[in-house]
C-alpha cells in the first residue's frame, strides 16, 4: 500500500485529496504547514508527497530544497496556481517531479500520483522519448536530434502530455482539461496555438492533425 504525504495550508484540499486517496486503496498523512512537510518527507516513510508551493513561511521550493538537500528520492509532484505556471519551472530545478494546476480534478492528480509510482522506487521513468523528440521529465527540458530545445511552461506540459500518449489521438477537450484546467475557456483556439508552437520547435511533422478527431503525436519521426 502506497504512502503519501499531502502538505498544503488549505484544509480544504488536503481534505479532498486524502479522501480521494483513500478512496482508491492510500495511505495518506495531511500536514499544512511546510516546516512540517519538510521534516516528514523521508524515504522511509513515505512513497510520494503532494506539495503545495504556495504556502506561506517555508514555501515548497523551500521544502523541496530542504528534501532533496539531504538525499531524499520520494517522487515530488507539486500544486500550483494558474497565473503561477511559469515559475513552477524553478520547482522542478529544485527536484520537483511533476505538477498540477490548481484547480484541478482528482483524477487528473491521481494519474499523474500512479504514473510516478510506476516503479517505485526507480527514477528511471524520468524520459519521454518519442517522434525524435526526448523530454527530461526532471530537468524540464527538451532535445529534437540531440540539440536542445526551449520550451515554456505550458509549452513542456503539452509536449509531454502528448508524447506520453504518443501514437493515440488526443482531443481539442482531452488536451484542454490536461493542460489548462478543466474550467478553462472551451471556446479559446489555446490548443491550436499551442500546437503551432510545437510544431515549429520541435519539428513540423511531429504532431498529426487528425480530422474531426484532434491530434496525434508521432512515435517514429
Amino acid at each position: 500500500m502506497n504512502r503519501v504525504l499531502v502538505a498544503d495550508d488549505e484544509e480544504r484540499i488536503t481534505a479532498f485529496i486524502e479522501k480521494g486517496l483513500r478512496k482508491h486503496g492510500f495511505t495518506t498523512l495531511a500536514v499544512h504547514d511546510g516546516e512540517t512537510a519538510a521534516r516528514l518527507a523521508r524515504d522511509d516513510d513515505f512513497d510520494l508527497l503532494v506539495l503545495d508551493l504556495g504556502m506561506p513561511g517555508c514555501d515548497g521550493f523551500e521544502v523541496l530544497r530542504r528534501i532533496r538537500g539531504r538525499g531524499e528520492r520520494l517522487p515530488v509532484i507539486v500544486l500550483t496556481a494558474r497565473d503561477e505556471l511559469d515559475s513552477t519551472v524553478a520547482g522542478f530545478e529544485s527536484g520537483a517531479d511533476d505538477y498540477v494546476t490548481k484547480p484541478f480534478r482528482f483524477d487528473e492528480l491521481l494519474a499523474r500520483i500512479r504514473a510516478r509510482l510506476r516503479d517505485p522506487g526507480s527514477r528511471d521513468d524520468r524520459f519521454l522519448v518519442a517522434g525524435g523528440v526526448a523530454l527530461d521529465l526532471r530537468a524540464r527540458t527538451a532535445q529534437v536530434g540531440g540539440a536542445e530545445v526551449a520550451l515554456s511552461a505550458r509549452e513542456f506540459a503539452l509536449a509531454e502530455t502528448f508524447m506520453a500518449h504518443a501514437g493515440t489521438v488526443l482531443s481539442r477537450e482531452q488536451l484542454l482539461s490536461r493542460v489548462w484546467g478543466y474550467d478553462y475557456d472551451g471556446g479559446s483556439n489555446v490548443v491550436e496555438v499551442y500546437v503551432r508552437y510545437l510544431r515549429r520547435k520541435l519539428g513540423a511533422g511531429c504532431i498529426e492533425t487528425i480530422r474531426g478527431s484532434g491530434y496525434r503525436f508521432r512515435r517514429d519521426p
